[in-house]
C-alpha cells in the first residue's frame, strides 16, 4: 500500500506540474522569464500532491491541504492581466484527495473533508475571476465533478468492500457454527453406535465362544484330549467367529476415533499387510479362496490408499460370499508404477440373480473415486468378477 501511495502521488505531481507548465497562459507568454510566483505555485502543487502519500490517518490533513493549495495556486497565478480561470493547478491531486477523504474518513470529519474540497473548488475559481451571475451553473458542476463525485466514489468502494468483509465474517462464523454442530453430531453417532453395536457384536463374539466349549466338553471324554469327536468346521467356523466379532470391534473402535476426531497413528487401521488375516476369515466359512499378488508393496503405497485397497478387497470378497456359489472365489492384486488393481471373481450362483441394497459395491466405487480410480464389474465367462482400480500417479 505504502509503493502504491507513492505511485499515486508521483502520477499527481507528474500530472499537475505538467499541466500547469504547458496549459498554464502565464508559461506561454513568458517562456524564458516566469516570475516567482509561478515557481512558489509549482511547488505548492508538489508539496500538496506528495502528501497524498501519507498515511491513511493524515486524509483529513491531506485533503485541506490539497483544497488550500487550489486557491493558494489561484491567487499566485491569477489578476486581470494573466487570465488564468482556477481550472489548472492541482486538478489531478484536489481528486484524488477526493477520493481518498471518501474512503477512508467517516463521521463529521468526512463531511468537514467535502466541505473544504467543494470551498477549494469554489475559492480558486472566485479568486481568479469574479464570479458572475450566469457562471453559478458552471460553479456547480466544476464543484460536482472535482469535489462531490470522486468523495463520492471513494465512499462507495469502501462501503462495497467493508460490505463483502461482513458477509465473509458471516460466512465463517456460519462454517464455524457448521463444524461445531457436525463435531457434536459426530460426537451423539459415536455414543450411540458404542452402546448399542458394540454392545451386540460384543455378545456375538461372546456366545461363540460359549458355544464351541461347549461342544467341547460334550464330547466323550477319551477323545477331548486328542481333539477328536467332533465337528472340526464347525469348530472352525465358531471361532472365525469370534475372531471377527473382536476384528469387527477393533473397526468400531477406529471408526469411533474418526467420528469423535481423534487423532491416532494411521498404522493402526488395518492396510494391504493383514490381507492373510482377511483371506483366512473367509476360507473359515469353508470357501475356497485363491489368492495371487504381482509386485505388491504395500510399505510403497501411501497410508490412505492402503486402507482403502484392504477395504475395497474385504468388501469385494464380502460379496462374493452372499453372492456366490460357494464353490471358489479368485482374489488378485496387481501392482504397477502407474496404479493398483484389486480384483474378485466367484462363481454364479444358478437361479436368478439375487438383488442386495449395493451399498457395499457403492462404497467401493467411493474409496476408488477419491484417488482418480474406478470399479468395473460384471460376467467374466462362467464366472463373476469385479475390479477395483487405484491410480497411482493421482494418489493424495
Amino acid at each position: 500500500m505504502a509503493r502504491n501511495s507513492w505511485l499515486i502521488a508521483l502520477v499527481c505531481v507528474i500530472g499537475d506540474v505538467s499541466a500547469l507548465l504547458v496549459f498554464d497562459e502565464l508559461a506561454a507568454r513568458s517562456p524564458g522569464a516566469l516570475p516567482t510566483s509561478f515557481w512558489a505555485a509549482l511547488v505548492v502543487v508538489a508539496l500538496a500532491d506528495l502528501a497524498l502519500a501519507l498515511p491513511a490517518r493524515f486524509t483529513g490533513a491531506v485533503t485541506l491541504a490539497q483544497a488550500a493549495a487550489r486557491i493558494g495556486t489561484a491567487v499566485l497565478l491569477g489578476g486581470p492581466d494573466v487570465g488564468v480561470d482556477g481550472r489548472v493547478g492541482n486538478a489531478t491531486g484536489l481528486v484524488a484527495a477526493g477520493y481518498l477523504a471518501g474512503a477512508w474518513l467517516r463521521g463529521r470529519w468526512a463531511w468537514v473533508a467535502l466541505g473544504a474540497l467543494v470551498l477549494g473548488v469554489l475559492g480558486a475559481r472566485w479568486t481568479a475571476v469574479p464570479p458572475q451571475p450566469d457562471a453559478v451553473a458552471v460553479l456547480a458542476v466544476e464543484a460536482l465533478t472535482n469535489a462531490l463525485l470522486p468523495w463520492l466514489a471513494g465512499r462507495y468502494t469502501s462501503s462495497r468492500i467493508a460490505f463483502l468483509e461482513e458477509v465473509k465474517r458471516k460466512r465463517r462464523d456460519a462454517e464455524e457454527q457448521v463444524a461445531r454442530a457436525l463435531a457434536e453430531e459426530r460426537g451423539a453417532l459415536a455414543r450411540d453406535l458404542h452402546d448399542t453395536i458394540s454392545h451386540h457384536v460384543s455378545a456375538i463374539g461372546v456366545h461363540a465362544g460359549a458355544a464351541r466349549l461347549r461342544l467341547a466338553g460334550l464330547r466323550p471324554a477319551g477323545l477331548r484330549s486328542t481333539g477328536q469327536g467332533g465337528d472340526p468346521k464347525l469348530d472352525a467356523a465358531l471361532g472365525q467367529v469370534e475372531r471377527s466379532g473382536h476384528a469387527a470391534l477393533a473397526d468400531l473402535r477406529r471408526m469411533l476415533d474418526v467420528l469423535h476426531g481423534a487423532t491416532r497413528d494411521s498404522t493402526r487401521q488395518p492396510g494391504l499387510s493383514g490381507l492373510d488375516d482377511l483371506v483366512d476369515g473367509v476360507r473359515a466359512t469353508g470357501v475356497p479362496v485363491e489368492v495371487s499378488t504381482e509386485a505388491l508393496r504395500p510399505d510403497r503405497l501411501p497410508g490412505s490408499l492402503d486402507v482403502a485397497a484392504y477395504r475395497a478387497a474385504q468388501e469385494l470378497l464380502t460379496n462374493a460370499l452372499r453372492h456366490g456359489d460357494g464353490e471358489r472365489v479368485e482374489l488378485r492384486i496387481t501392482q504397477s508404477a502407474a496404479e493398483l488393481v484389486v480384483s474378485v471373481a466367484n462363481g454364479v450362483r444358478p437361479g436368478p440373480p439375487a438383488h442386495g441394497s449395493r451399498r457395499g459395491l457403492d462404497g467401493v466405487r467411493h474409496r476408488a473415486a477419491l484417488f482418480g480410480g474406478g470399479v468395473v464389474c460384471g460376467p467374466d465367462g462362467g464366472s463373476w468378477r469385479a475390479t477395483a482400480t487405484f491410480p497411482l500417479e493421482a494418489t493424495p
